[in-house]
């Protein structure tokens, strides 16, 4: 690349240390589709013949037929994937294949491939998140009715149905699924043409090389394009974020799938066993889940730290940015593809989550609204009924034990139908305000959700 500046050889140990083919090979055939296009700019611009770039076409095919036939011979000395693909292809082909690389930097070149690569793959994570979110809404069809105890500080708070709560990460991934789609159309700006960071003499037809290539646009200024990592982070973020969103997840799931809880059984296939203690079943696969979000945020703040200190345009630093993107996506897609094989095998135990949503001070907030409606103020029904509840733990009983008397006595506005406000059904019946738990509202927001996914691609 450099023979004609330098009069020695890199010694073995900096081409070691600083080669990158070992990892970026993985942007082979998206560089081959960038060369392609900057090959029919290069016609265009009449630096290319006819022949030339047919030939140039025909050696590229036969180098991606060869990668993904697993037959290509990566060398470690020419560094990088890009090097690599130019190297075969004038052996290949002889002179056009040497003519390639005019008005084009390996700055603006990578991080053409980068996008490219990061665009399908945004695609395929999206693809992924959807298949989750189709196994967790299977699951929670197949919670029917049930209800079980919603929980704050994971202390019993009041009851929901299991589908309903279910569905609280099904929303939580649609967002996922829009940040990677805003990362990806942010991503979509062609930067090739901006050279090592000044551009070239030689002015090529950008805006052809962006259709080709299913570019939106075209960068606007070349600094900038060589040296933003940017769609990088952003993509990185949400993956994060949704590495997050798993964690939740399965921590519910580890807390349910417990002897303790006992509402959630996972199957034979989706957990383990131990070396030593034959009675356990673990639940490793969303234990395993739940730990890989510190990798995902790890690689967000690694490529964040990399960037911090970077002058304008580009630096070697920038090599580091596809390591940790390369390991989020794979982190982020492998998690959420054995996730949504889990969920689709996972069973409920509703006469486990029955018994423990029949605790009557579930619905204890549901005596304060009844005061309330009877023209009490809502702090003053909230000390009558904190009251109230103080007196059964003091005495040992349910609430549903306590008396008319009882509740008379803590406040006159008590009748008898006060009773009916401990019924869990009925509480979640009343219930029906837009985003509530209400049976009637669930079970139109999984159709929803069955419909939306239908149509998804996945």
């Amino acid at each position: 690349m450099w023979h004609g500046r330098f009069t020695k050889d890199p010694s073995a140990r900096l081409r070691a240390y600083g080669e990158s083919v070992s990892f970026d090979r993985r942007l082979a055939l998206h560089d081959i589709e960038g060369s392609k296009a900057h090959a029919a700019a290069l016609r265009k611009a009449g630096l290319l013949s006819l022949r030339e770039v047919s030939a140039i076409k025909r050696g590229l095919d036969a180098i991606a037929k060869e990668i993904r036939a697993g037959r290509f011979v990566w060398r470690e000395e020419l560094e990088d994937v890009h090097m690599n693909i130019e190297a075969a292809l004038t052996k290949k082909i002889g002179a056009a294949g040497a003519k390639l690389h005019t008005a084009r930097s390996r700055n603006d070149q990578v991080a053409t491939d980068l996008r490219l690569w990061m665009r399908d793959e945004t695609a395929a994570l999206i693809a992924s998140v959807r298949r989750l979110q189709k196994s967790l809404v299977g699951l929670a069809t197949r919670a029917g009715d049930a209800i079980m105890p919603g929980y704050t500080h994971l202390q019993r708070a009041q009851p929901v149905p299991a589908a309903h709560h279910l569905l609280a990460y099904v929303e939580m991934l649609d967002r996922d699924a829009g940040r990677l789609a805003d990362a990806a159309r942010r991503a979509n700006v062609l930067p090739l043409g901006s050279g090592a960071l000044a551009g070239s003499t030689i002015v090529l037809d950008r805006a052809l090389v962006a259709r080709q290539l299913g570019f939106d646009s075209v960068s606007q200024n070349s600094m900038d394009a060589v040296s933003d990592r940017d769609f990088a982070c952003e993509f990185l973020s949400a993956c994060a974020i949704a590495g997050m969103h798993l964690s939740r997840l399965c921590e519910d799931t580890i807390l349910w799938a417990s002897t303790e809880f006992g509402f959630l059984r996972l199957s034979d296939e989706h957990t383990t066993g131990s070396s030593l203690m034959p009675q356990k079943k673990n639940p490793d696969i969303a234990e395993l889940a739940r730990g890989k979000s510190g990798r995902l945020y790890g690689n967000l703040v690694s490529l964040l730290t990399t960037l911090k200190g970077l002058p304008l345009s580009y630096n070697r630093d920038l090599q580091e940015d596809k390591e940790p993107v390369f390991d989020s996506a794979d982190t982020l897609g492998s998690s959420l593809e054995i996730l949504a094989e889990m969920f689709g095998a996972a069973r409920w135990e509703t006469k486990r989550m029955a018994v423990a949503a029949d605790d009557a001070l579930l619905v204890a907030t549901d005596w304060a609204d009844y005061l309330v409606r009877k023209g009490l103020p809502f702090r003053e029904a909230h000390k009558v009924v904190g009251k109230l509840v103080g007196q059964s733990v003091k005495r040992g009983v349910s609430l549903r034990e306590l008396t008319l008397k009882d509740l008379q006595a803590a406040c006159g506005l008590f009748k008898a139908d006060a009773m009916k406000c401990l019924d869990a059904r009925r509480s979640l019946q009343a219930r029906t305000a837009e985003g509530a738990p209400s049976p009637r509202r669930v079970a139109d927001r999984l159709a929803l959700w069955r419909k939306r996914l239908a149509a998804a691609k996945s």
